[in-house]
């Protein structure tokens, strides 16, 4: 199989669809890989590197495109690069199709992609490893972006996430107790600063109260959000719903409650966003204010750790690659289900189950 891996070219996307101990993996096998030009610089790895692990180095993101029989990527590809994209040609990444632009979802089927969304795998078990290795990333990236959106330089309260003695630490609101709340859960409470968590589910609750004796939980619901809005100086929302756009759970009503200059962090926005007034922003203008409130809504916080959650990502990954590329696509398909469970279009057709629902807005 041919497997092409193109620079990312979404804005503060460091990340890349491989690594050089992939390629080589893929290489040991009979695999022919085309690595674009400098599509690892971000991650620090070089052409050099992937040309030793057996890639050739394309200078054209075209070739790699029309070449690849799987393409290997991070980012959802642009429409562009959609176009790009020989017919019956298999994609493979981070695609967040539920948040995609219908007309990006339309030349898919035109081109009879064959889209496998990573982030979807999901083995017997429930667990979803390749979401999982970036949602730790992402938990866990939370709060030094919220302790620097504190301060006073950068709009927010002045308040230091742990307090001082005499002067108590910052109210952070985490609403969902997945593997992204948990981390930020986590790194939030290690930081000194008082958590409250909210989920619908009982014994995720539980297992974050079992884990850290210090948080405060409670059920999520219109009443308890509304109410956990009004003190809290932080708001993280981390909602899924695998496969689907996120619910909005957080209204503007709640928002308008809030204390002026604190911040709302919709990690659910590449899915959609939880909460009513928050939209995709970027690196390098992560944040906006409104109804008084500073929202950060970065949809890819892990692009800019390029090369630890490069790793990560590969990781997990890798052993669904390999069996892609080793089995065929519709191979892979049919005898893994947990590979089945990340395709979203395939023979023309959408196969995700939300898909038809979850367009019109982009991530």
């Amino acid at each position: 199989m041919i497997i092409g891996i193109p620079k990312e070219t979404r804005p503060f996307e460091y990340r890349v669809g491989i690594t050089p101990g992939g390629v080589q993996m893929l290489t040991k096998h009979g695999h022919q890989c085309f690595v674009e030009h400098n599509a690892g610089l971000g991650a620090g790895f070089s052409d050099q590197e992937f040309e030793h692990a057996g890639a050739r180095i394309a200078y054209s993101a075209h070739e790699v495109f029309g070449r690849a029989d799987l393409l290997l990527k991070v980012a959802r590809p642009l429409l562009e690069e959609i176009e790009w994209l020989r017919p019956g040609t298999a994609l493979a990444g981070l695609l967040h199709i539920a948040s995609a632009r219908r007309d990006k979802i339309d030349a898919l089927l035109n081109h009879n992609i064959t889209a496998i969304a990573l982030e979807q795998i999901q083995l017997s078990d429930g667990s979803v490893p390749v979401r999982r290795a970036l949602a730790e990333i992402g938990g866990l990236m939370t709060p030094q972006i919220a302790a620097r959106q504190l301060q006073n330089d950068a709009g927010g309260k002045g308040i230091l996430l742990g307090g001082v003695v005499g002067v108590p630490p910052a109210e952070v609101v985490i609403i969902g107790a997945g593997i992204v709340g948990s981390c930020a859960t986590q790194a939030f409470l290690g930081m000194g600063a008082h958590v409250t968590l909210l989920d619908i589910n009982l014994n995720a609750l539980q297992n974050n109260l079992d884990r850290f004796p210090s948080v405060v939980t409670m059920i999520s619901n219109p009443v308890n959000i509304a109410r956990a809005c009004t003190f809290a100086d932080v708001i993280v929302g981390a909602v899924l719903v695998p496969g689907e756009r996120a619910p909005v759970l957080v209204t503007r009503e709640m928002v308008r409650s809030m204390k002026p200059r604190a911040i709302i962090m919709d990690l659910s926005i590449d899915e959609g966003g939880c909460v009513e007034t928050s939209r995709p922003t970027t690196h390098d203008h992560p944040t906006f204010v409104e109804e008084g409130v500073i929202h950060y809504c970065v949809p890819n916080i892990p692009g800019v750790v390029a090369r630890t959650s490069t790793h990560a990502y590969i990781n997990s990954a890798m052993p669904f690659i390999q069996e892609i590329a080793n089995f065929g696509v519709d191979t892979a398909i049919s005898r893994n289900p947990a590979i089945a469970k990340g395709v979203e279009t395939h023979n023309g057709e959408l196969v995700g189950l939300s898909l038809a629902s979850s367009t019109g807005k982009e991530a």
